[in-house]
C-alpha cells in the first residue's frame, strides 16, 4: 500500500529518469480530489489520447470537455518525448475496472481478463496519455516509447514496484483499446529491463 508520492517528488522522479518535463499551468493543484480520495496508489495506467498535434492534446487533457472534466491525466506524453504535466492528484484518466486486475496488479502477478467494471481506478493508478490517433497506424517514435518506458520506471523505482505494476487503460476496463500500436507485455519487458 503506497501513498502518492508529494507533486515535487514526482517531478523530481521523472527528471532523474532522464525525462524532458514541461510544466502546464498550476498543475500541482489540478486535481478531481473533491470527488473521492487520490491514493492508495498501486500502479501506472498507459493510454491513447486519439487526438493530434501536442498543443490541442495537452490543452484537452488539461481540461477535459463538457462529460468528462479535466484533468484526464497526469502528464501527457508528446511525439518529441516531453511529458507535460498537467494535473496532480486524482484524474479523470481510468474510470471504473476490474476489481481481480487491480488485485493482480498489487500482488505484481498476471493480469487476468477484465471482464467487469466495478473498481475505482482513478484514486489508484498514476496516468500518462500518450499523443497517438489510436488507429493502428499512427506511428509511436521512438523517443516517445522510450519516454513511456522512462515515466513508468521511475514512478515503479521510486515506489519499489516491479513493471507488473504498468498496465494499459485496455487491461484495466472491458471494451477498451488503448494503448494501441504496441503491446504492453513488450512496454512492460523494456521497463522491467530499465529497473534492472
Amino acid at each position: 500500500m503506497s501513498p502518492p508520492m508529494s507533486a515535487s517528488s514526482f517531478l523530481d522522479t521523472l527528471r532523474d529518469e532522464g525525462l524532458t518535463v514541461v510544466e502546464v499551468g498550476e498543475w500541482r493543484t489540478h486535481n478531481r480530489n473533491h470527488k473521492g480520495p487520490w491514493g492508495p496508489v498501486h500502479g501506472v495506467m498507459i493510454h491513447h489520447t486519439v487526438t493530434r498535434g501536442t498543443a490541442n492534446t495537452v490543452r484537452i487533457c488539461r481540461d477535459g470537455y463538457e462529460e468528462l472534466p479535466g484533468p484526464l491525466c497526469h502528464g501527457v506524453i508528446a511525439k518529441d518525448g516531453k511529458v507535460h504535466l498537467v494535473g496532480y492528484g486524482r484524474a479523470n484518466h481510468a474510470g471504473l475496472g476490474d476489481d481481480d486486475v487491480l488485485r493482480a496488479v498489487i500482488a505484481e502477478k498476471a493480469l487476468p481478463p477484465d471482464n467487469e467494471a466495478n473498481t475505482d481506478g482513478n484514486r489508484h493508478f498514476y496516468g500518462f496519455e500518450c499523443e497517438n490517433l489510436g488507429d493502428g497506424k499512427d506511428p509511436w517514435p521512438a523517443v516517445q516509447l522510450e519516454a513511456i518506458e522512462r515515466a513508468a520506471a521511475a514512478i515503479c523505482r521510486h515506489h519499489g514496484w516491479t513493471a507488473r505494476s504498468v498496465i494499459g487503460h485496455l487491461e484495466w476496463q472491458p471494451g477498451k483499446v488503448d494503448p494501441r500500436g504496441f503491446t504492453m507485455n513488450a512496454m512492460r519487458e523494456r521497463i522491467h529491463d530499465r529497473l534492472k
